[in-house]
């Protein structure tokens, strides 16, 4: 329950909100008590308690990483440090990012109640990464002249004098699986798995520690808000938090920006940005039961994301795998990393994703089989489909168009 008048008076435009239940029949004030800020802020004694340097820290080397896997001229030494960062090792353009102890490999497949005892599992996630950098360098960019053929890395063009785009001897691009996989291995599993989960939230004294407003060591959050507002950096790291715009990084910020504008799915958005506005609040007004209530609309919503892209680019592939290879393979590939992401989703109220590591590894086992992309059918793509839009509940034309 809120303390009396705790901070909340330091609030300027805050609004109370009335929050109703998921029951069809009956309408409940969920805690009138808990005010919400209009936007995505919170203070202490007149100064900002809302610090998540360091997933903005990443988001920005994920960016330099991805355009860096289509130039030629790195080494696999070079792409693999990138990803493998070490502090003060001059691997990218920005000298913060050089000086940063953080990186993207260790938060791989990292997040505390998915692979904290599944080190297996993680190990193998991250070791298929490494192995995409390396043939990224070793396949595509030692081929990066040749005109690709079933089984032959090289360069496809799309219809019409497009975009040129460079594929491995199945027609995949690597630098596509890489980039969408630490959609769902990096951001989304630290959002969904950790930073939201009350294993992280509640771990030691956290919840007497707010209770009792004490805050971190050189810091004005206590540790509890600080997780939170952790989970929200791998989403608006690099946009307006205050004003979200989208489309303001190559991650979860642009596709969660792809699904609002489609009109099946218009207001997703605005549910992820409240559902995060209304647990903050919650967690200043010691109101843990509402804080993980909304931790639950974020895993839904954002595990949505996933799927509704993973049936998107596989059915625009199909338009193109007769006339327009390039453009079909182009989407195979973002369908592909959207495929291995969903084994980082969440189901609202359980401990498991939407598909399991050996769902989506059948998958994209079948998408590769025989001369991959170059093989590929309708009915596959139509089968993936639908598994996937029935597991979450909206249909294939929703998502597809």
């Amino acid at each position: 329950m809120k303390r009396s008048n705790l901070i909340f008076s330091l609030f300027l435009g805050f609004t109370t909100l009335l929050f109703t239940s998921c029951s069809d029949d009956d309408t409940d004030i969920i805690n009138p008590g808990v005010e919400v800020p209009d936007t995505y802020s919170f203070d202490r004694n007149g100064n900002s308690t809302v610090s998540y340097d360091g997933q903005t820290t990443r988001i920005l080397m994920a960016d330099e990483f991805k355009a860096s896997l289509l130039d030629n001229s790195k080494t696999e030494a070079d792409l693999l440090a990138m990803y493998a960062h070490q502090a003060g090792d001059n691997d990218f353009s920005q000298e913060s990012l050089n000086a940063s102890g953080k990186n993207l490999r260790s938060k791989t497949a990292a997040s505390r109640d998915y692979f904290s005892a599944n080190s297996t599992e993680a190990n193998e996630i991250k070791n298929q990464v490494d192995s995409w950098i390396s043939a990224q360098v070793n396949e595509v960019f030692a081929n990066w002249n040749t005109i690709a053929e079933p089984g032959l890395a090289g360069q496809i063009q799309e219809a019409g004098g497009g975009s040129i785009r460079y594929v491995n001897a199945k027609g995949l691009e690597y630098n596509q699986a890489i980039i969408l996989t630490l959609l769902g291995g990096v951001m989304t599993d630290q959002m969904l798995n950790n930073y939201l989960s009350p294993s992280v939230l509640d771990e030691a004294n956290n919840v007497e520690n707010n209770n009792s407003d004490v805050t971190a060591e050189g810091a004005n959050y206590t540790t509890m808000e600080h997780k939170w507002d952790e989970a929200f950096g791998y989403l608006y790291g690099t946009d307006n938090k205050d004003n979200p715009q989208l489309g303001q990084d190559q991650y979860l910020n642009k596709y969660l920006g792809r699904a609002e504008n489609d009109p099946d799915f218009s207001g997703i958005a605005q549910d992820v940005y409240n559902a995060f506005k209304l647990g903050r609040a919650a967690i200043v007004a010691e109101d843990y039961e509402l804080r993980d209530a909304q931790a639950e609309i974020i895993r839904e919503e954002i595990s949505k994301v996933i799927g509704i892209r993973a049936v998107y680019y596989l059915q625009q592939a199909k338009t193109g795998l007769v006339n327009d290879k390039g453009a079909a393979f182009h989407d195979l590939s973002e369908g592909y990393g959207f495929i291995n992401s969903l084994q980082f989703t969440r189901m609202p109220n359980s401990e498991a994703p939407y598909f399991s590591k050996s769902e989506v590894d059948a998958m994209l086992s079948a998408l590769m089989e025989g001369n991959g992309f170059w093989d590929v059918t309708e009915e596959t793509l139509d089968n993936f489909s639908s598994q996937i839009a029935d597991r979450f509940n909206f249909t294939v034309e929703q998502a597809g168009s």
